[in-house]
């Protein structure tokens, strides 16, 4: 067996809402009244559900034929630790993909769509019967790949976050977020609803919703342009921070509210918020550093790009 041959390829699986929802109720009847109480489609969540496990059949016997293999749950992500000539599959949506990848460090990523019908799967290329025929030229580095920006949060305790699609610096409740920010020689305090810093992924996303918000009231009370928003590629070499909803007042500015991060660059934040500050990415909010008084945060582009196989 080659080198090639030999090396492991991890699949990271989820729980289905089913799964989900029987796990806290503890039986599938009990799931099924607490849908259908509240008026809920329960067989759509019996097709979905169906439709996963078959899915997840037709990959593990792809991987029992290819030899080396582990199956680990989204869940665990964050403990497990990648061999560097590991092969990654995921089997579920976009997000997926993108909590992923901010846990590699090179490893090419195959992005398998569950259910075509159900999912668009702009980041999930392939089909489950697909997987067989694409592994030989994935561990062979024959398989086109693309690179994903990523962005990244280092703290002064060290601690470090990735997104993949975006950062978010604020409150974890529907508070003020209060800190002090610093870009290119420039710094103010601000009070707002937090920040979010996008990489070109993202900005498909979240990002775009902001800027979209933020244009259309401007046009609305007469101060707009009526200018489009156009997202960057998902390799952009740099990254791109948004405001939202900042509050001038007298203890606080709003000139920096906008602007890119290039890759030689870091936006620093202080935070300013005495127990509710967080840092997550990716709409994990499970997943999140504290951000609380004192504590800074360098954000930047990140040094490792993530590898999608096309």
């Amino acid at each position: 067996m080659s080198a090639a041959e030999n090396r492991k390829v991890v699949l990271v699986t989820r729980q289905t809402r089913l799964e989900e929802l029987v796990a806290r109720y503890q039986t599938l009847g009990q799931a099924q009244f607490y849908l259908e109480h509240l008026g809920a489609d329960f067989t759509d969540y019996l097709r979905e559900n169906e439709a996963y496990a078959s899915s997840l059949r037709v990959v593990a016997e792809a991987l029992q034929a290819w030899g080396r293999y582990q199956i680990i749950d989204r869940a665990h992500l964050t403990n497990y630790i990648f061999a560097a000539d590991d092969i990654v599959v995921t089997l579920g949506q976009d997000g997926m993909v993108a909590n992923t990848l901010k846990y590699l460090n090179g490893q090419p990523l195959v992005g398998v769509n569950p259910e075509p019908r159900r999912w668009d799967g702009v980041l999930l290329p392939f089909e489950p019967s697909q997987l067989a025929s694409v592994l030989p030229g994935v561990a062979k580095d024959r398989r086109a790949t693309s690179l994903v920006t990523m962005a990244e949060a280092t703290l002064s305790d060290g601690q470090v976050l990735r997104g993949v699609n975006d950062l978010f610096i604020g409150p974890k409740s529907h508070t003020s977020a209060l800190y002090d920010i610093e870009y290119r020689g420039t710094k103010e305090a601000q009070s707002s609803s937090g920040l979010i810093v996008s990489t070109g992924l993202g900005s498909t996303a979240w990002l775009r919703s902001i800027v979209t918000g933020s244009i259309g009231i401007a046009n609305a009370v007469g101060h707009g342009q009526g200018e489009g928003y156009e997202p960057m590629p998902r390799d952009t070499d740099h990254l791109v921070f948004a405001v939202r909803e900042p509050f001038a007042s007298r203890a606080s500015q709003t000139s920096l509210l906008y602007g890119e991060i290039e890759e030689s660059e870091v936006l620093t934040l202080r935070s300013r918020m005495p127990d509710n500050g967080v840092i997550f990415s990716d709409g994990m909010e499970s997943d999140f550093l504290r951000f609380t008084a004192g504590m800074e945060a360098r954000i930047g582009v990140c040094a490792t790009r993530g590898v999608l196989v096309e």
